[in-house]
């Protein structure tokens, strides 16, 4: 081994040195930055070169240490299962979300519920048959009607609202999702580039993962890394994104609650290839979404409203048909549902004054009014409006209780599998100050050892003589 084999020694001593106090500070410098994951330098000794021959000086020291890279601190097993629980978390909480906000606009059980309006119809036709001559007690039917009618079009329209709501949203997930799509593809790119280049991809990594756990939370997507580097995420089994290339979603279906049909996700290149999505964001807006039938909560609402408004005025109209006018004239339809659109929308009230009301019997009397309390008593029956809409807001009821609980399990999943990555892959603030003082005084220690080699040298060229002498 040679006198300046050591000053190459502590060189690479000082290098790695150096460089661990790069890492550090870029560590330090990204500790609040979202989805950045720590580094360390990955160094190894270098091993002594073999000698033999008549210079041979016997055993030797290895060569100082080689920076062999930057590692990333990250456990793809932590990653996946986070991807996993945002996918269940994004799910239950849209759902949960859509289900409080439907319930609350029912206002049940308040004053303001149809259950309120429906029994104040009710009791509105009883106090009418106890006064049958009364003009007030008539009006008062009259205006409960209409405010019924009324109350009964405006929770259509709020659940089709909320329905077009959630149809503009499940269309702002799709463009997000193949905007994301579109990300990742050019980041594998330029990771697989990089990696094939011996060059650090981690803050490209750090990125990518980010944008792969955006998508699993959007859309319940599924990601694993292949050899080169490059990241797959697939959707139903189908790849989103396979190495450098990207498909995008595309968003079918009906815009309006009152189509009946069903909404759905299929390849943007393909439109005849549908997409089961069943997490995520845009798994539960589809959900949602869904026809009565497939178990959609707003259209199942919308139909009730739909059936309750029949309902009411099937039986009324019924009954109020089987009775007479003060005047002795039979009574006609009390309530009309129009042919054309939802039968909510189009319920309304014919009967318009006092005089054209069936209170009586045929036969009674001009003062009977039995024909209107047996109105008044329609909603007490097990197939009337009321045991429909009663039936209906309980079912939501227990629904939205469920959708809340499970929305707040996968919330705890998720938390904690973040909090599991985190534990691995955060920047630690004391722990990078020791790391730094750490490569500090290995660097100070490197400067040393060369100081001495240096001062070595001096002594055996300047301090043993002249040459030639």
């Amino acid at each position: 081994m040679s006198t300046f084999s050591g000053l190459n020694t502590a060189a690479s001593g000082l290098a790695a040195a150096r460089r661990g106090m790069d890492v550090v500070g870029q560590n330090i410098a990204n500790q609040t930055t979202e989805g950045y994951t720590r580094q360390r330098v990955t160094t190894s000794s270098v091993a002594a070169v073999a000698q033999i021959g008549l210079f041979s000086t016997g055993a030797v020291p290895g060569h100082g240490v080689s920076i062999d890279g930057v590692a990333r601190l990250g456990d793809a097993l932590l990653d996946a299962r986070v991807r996993d629980t945002l996918s269940a978390s994004g799910f239950w909480s849209t759902r949960a979300v859509a289900a409080t906000t439907l319930e609350a606009s029912l206002a049940e059980p308040t004053s303001d519920g149809l259950s309120a309006r429906l029994t104040q119809f009710w009791s509105g036709w009883q106090d009418l048959g106890n006064t049958p001559d009364s003009g007030a007690a008539a009006s008062v039917v009259l205006e409960s009607a209409a405010e019924l009618a009324a109350h009964i079009s405006g929770g259509y329209r709020a659940v089709s609202s909320q329905w077009s709501g959630a149809r503009a949203s499940a269309d702002r997930t799709v463009s997000q999702i193949n905007g994301a799509a579109d990300q990742i593809a050019v980041l594998n790119r330029e990771i697989r580039d990089a990696l094939a280049s011996g060059r650090s991809a981690n803050e490209l990594i750090d990125q990518r993962s980010v944008l792969a756990q955006n998508v699993s939370r959007l859309a319940g997507a599924r990601a694993n890394i292949e050899a080169d580097g490059t990241l797959t995420v697939r959707i139903d089994g189908n790849a989103l994104v396979a190495g450098t290339d990207a498909r995008h979603l595309a968003l079918n279906g009906p815009t309006s609650i009152d189509s009946g049909q069903r909404v759905s996700v299929t390849w943007a290149a393909a439109p005849d290839i549908p997409v089961a999505v069943v997490g995520g964001e845009l798994g539960a807006n589809l959900a949602v979404l869904a026809p009565a039938d497939e178990g959609g909560m707003l259209a199942q609402l919308g139909s009730t409203y739909n059936t309750v408004a029949t309902a009411l005025a099937d039986a009324v109209n019924a009954q109020h048909r089987a009775g007479v006018t003060a005047s002795g004239q039979p009574g006609g339809d009390f309530f009309a549902v129009s042919g054309a659109g939802p039968a909510a929308l189009g319920l309304s009230v014919v009967t318009q004054s006092a005089a054209d009301l069936a209170l009586a019997a045929p036969g009674a009397g001009s003062l009977d009014a039995s024909n209107a309390d047996a109105i008044s008593q329609i909603g007490r029956g097990t197939t009337s409006p009321d045991a429909i809409w009663s039936a209906q807001v309980s079912s939501l009821g227990v629904s939205t209780a469920a959708d809340i609980q499970r929305a707040r399990v996968s919330e705890t999943a998720a938390v904690t599998a973040a909090a599991a990555q985190q534990s691995v892959a955060a920047v630690d603030g004391d722990e990078e100050t020791i790391n730094l003082l750490t490569y500090q005084t290995a660097y100070q220690a490197a400067a040393r050892v060369m100081t001495a080699v240096d001062e070595a040298l001096d002594v055996l060229i300047n301090r043993m003589g002249l040459v030639g002498r």
